[in-house]
């Protein structure tokens, strides 16, 4: 559902990961909560309030990778070799949800979506080779649309 960034262990680090995977004994892992409160959260997190405002709000954002030109977006039409897909949008809605139960709140807010848009469509869209050529990534066609895109 998402890609996110992550940062790489430093040298020292990776040698005592390299032994401790080589020695035969595994670091011990403590519970920190149920398979079931798992659960439950994920059901929670499926009940949290979307407004049909925001799901107009997500429809948009992943209809302008698509046609960005539509969104006042022309400089990118030749960037996006193809958009994201509807699937793009699912997540994007369960990911918002889950933003916003994260930080306590019970309904989703345009700024839910915002925060996780680069981790669900970084990897769902494709750039073309002019683009690439450029140096264009697709955290910055994220941005330009972000910005573009009317906030409800």
């Amino acid at each position: 559902m998402l890609k996110v960034v992550v940062s790489y262990p430093k040298k020292d680090e990776e040698r005592q990961i390299i032994r401790m995977n080589n020695s035969g004994t595994f670091p011990k892992a403590n519970a920190v909560v149920k398979p079931e409160d798992i659960l439950r959260a994920r059901e929670v997190v499926r009940d949290v309030y979307m407004d049909e405002k925001i799901e107009r709000y997500i429809v948009d954002i992943v209809y302008a990778t698509r046609t960005p030109e539509e969104y006042g977006l022309k400089g990118l039409k030749d960037l996006i070799s193809y958009g994201a897909s509807p699937r793009a949008s699912i997540s994007l809605a369960l990911a918002a949800k889950a933003y916003a139960f994260i930080k306590r709140r019970g309904y989703v807010i345009p700024e839910d979506v915002r925060a996780v848009c680069n981790e669900v469509l970084r990897h769902r869209i494709g750039l073309t080779y002019e683009a690439e050529a450029e140096n264009v990534t697709t955290e910055e066609i994220i941005e330009k649309i972000i910005n573009a895109v009317i906030v409800p």
